[in-house]
């Protein structure tokens, strides 16, 4: 199932890498590396999927962060599954580092965590936003780079 999902973002292109990044940006368990990889393979344009990835996983983080600044631990909880003490954690990184940490959003399950605790500690949107974009970029120039589809 998830193979055949997989293989449909990627007969859809573009909006297939900005859908599989969306999704590998917010809470769900999703590796948009697979469709850029495969649409690298199959000959788009690198800047193109940076463009269209770097977009879609930073709206995913902010999907997380608006989630976040709605304040319901109940719901973090239950539409998010960011366990409470996985919740504390990442306020606690907030409280020191304040947006900066938005750099680490494309971590798996830590990137979740950080960008729920930036929203739910209120820290600047736009600031936030910055922070994730910049780190997904160069999550994503390093992936493509390591392929050799840059520079």
């Amino acid at each position: 199932m998830l193979q055949a999902f997989v293989q449909f973002l990627i007969d859809i292109g573009l909006p297939g890498m900005f859908l599989a990044a969306f999704l590998a940006g917010s809470i769900a368990p999703f590796s948009s590396e697979v469709v850029m990889v495969g649409l690298a393979a199959l000959g788009v344009s690198p800047i193109d999927l940076l463009i269209w990835g770097t977009l879609g996983n930073t709206l995913g983080a902010m999907f997380n962060y608006w989630v976040g600044s709605l304040g319901k631990t109940e719901w973090i909880v239950r539409y998010l599954h960011v366990k409470p003490d996985r919740l504390q954690r990442g306020i606690a990184m907030v409280y020191s580092h304040g947006a900066w940490c938005g750099l680490l959003a494309f971590l798996p399950v830590l990137g979740s965590m950080v960008s729920v605790a930036l929203g739910y500690m209120r820290v600047s949107w736009w600031r936030s936003t910055l922070a994730f974009f910049a780190g997904k970029l160069v999550r994503y120039i390093v992936l493509m780079a390591s392929f050799g589809w840059l520079f």
